[in-house]
């Protein structure tokens, strides 16, 4: 099967990429540049040029092609609004498939957005979600959490560094799930017939809330954790305040889907159904204990053999 992968760079994007190939994909990566992309074709990849920022790129990389998984998402910095990637780029890409007879369409929307419409990144999601349910195209739309990978960057490396963790004065319990799974999960739907036109989510075993995931840390790396607390009234006020500039409309927009995690509320559900119609068990889905172990294991690996450099350095200098 010829697979395209749309955000083939981004922290999802190359797990699915990885994992096509290794399951013997004939892999094809819709890349803006090959530079940024070139460990993609290293690693056996296909890399053609497009941009869904530019439509008229979209038709030549459906070529030949059977599936489409679509991992794209426009990031906060990005100098463009969101919806012209997570929008109008999408519904663009998803007329295209339409015309080239694409047999599978794998589209990654958030959990829990019907219950937030008003929140511009969730309603962009559900209108993308209509799109595809409205056409003749054979789709699978998984609900997404948070991953596994975000949690290094908002917890442990602030830790590590003795850095403040910022956290809002109340919680949501979120169900964190590693990129490596979903892509696992993604790439095996694909062969399951059941799965055209439907929609599930794809999360971890365990909902866990902030302060859970700071202590999990704390113990896992032995370092105390420095914790200051967001009012949900100061991300109100900021999310107003970007949302003032143009070029801050990004940050505004994804302010306002923090606002909705930082609020009481549970974004966890069971993965039963999914498991069993790919014949897959809960042992197969990685724990984030065992990944935040993991990567502190390496992190304190690195750390003594840095150490050790240092010391024999100075007893170069000293001799």
């Amino acid at each position: 099967m010829s697979l395209l992968v749309i955000g083939a760079t981004g922290t999802l994007g190359r797990q699915v990429v990885r994992r096509a190939l290794d399951e013997g994909f004939n892999v094809r990566c819709f890349v803006r540049s090959f530079r940024r992309a070139a460990f993609l074709k290293e690693w056996g990849a296909t890399l053609v040029y497009g941009d869904l920022k530019t439509p008229e790129t979209i038709p030549p990389a459906l070529k030949g092609v059977s599936a489409v998984i679509d991992a794209s998402t426009a990031r906060p910095y990005d100098p463009y609004h969101a919806s012209t990637v997570d929008l109008y780029g999408k519904m663009a890409l998803i007329q295209a498939a339409e015309v080239a007879e694409i047999q599978r369409f794998v589209f990654f929307s958030i959990i829990n957005a019907e219950k937030y419409p008003g929140i511009p990144l969730m309603n962009l999601k559900l209108k993308v979600e209509d799109k595809l349910k409205e056409s003749t195209l054979p789709s699978t739309i998984f609900n997404l959490c948070g991953f596994y990978q975000g949690i290094i960057t908002q917890y442990a490396l602030p830790i590590l560094d003795q850095q403040s963790i910022w956290i809002s004065s109340d919680s949501s319990e979120i169900a964190y799930i590693d990129t490596q799974d979903v892509a696992k999960l993604s790439i095996r739907s694909l062969s399951v017939p059941q799965l055209e036109n439907t929609q599930y989510s794809l999360v971890g075993l365990k909902g866990w809330k902030s302060l859970d995931i700071i202590t999990l840390c704390e113990k896992l790396s032995g370092q105390r954790s420095k914790i200051s607390k967001i009012p949900v009234g100061f991300l109100q006020a900021f999310r107003d305040f970007t949302g003032w500039f143009e070029w801050s409309k990004n940050i505004s927009e994804r302010l306002a889907f923090a606002e909705v995690l930082a609020k009481e509320g549970s974004f966890t559900t069971s993965m039963q159904e999914i498991f069993d119609m790919l014949n897959m068990s809960s042992d197969e889905i990685n724990l984030l204990e065992d990944y935040l172990q993991e990567y502190f294991i390496r992190v304190m690996k690195k750390l003594k053999t840095l150490n050790y450099d240092v010391n024999d350095n100075k007893q170069e200098i000293n001799f």
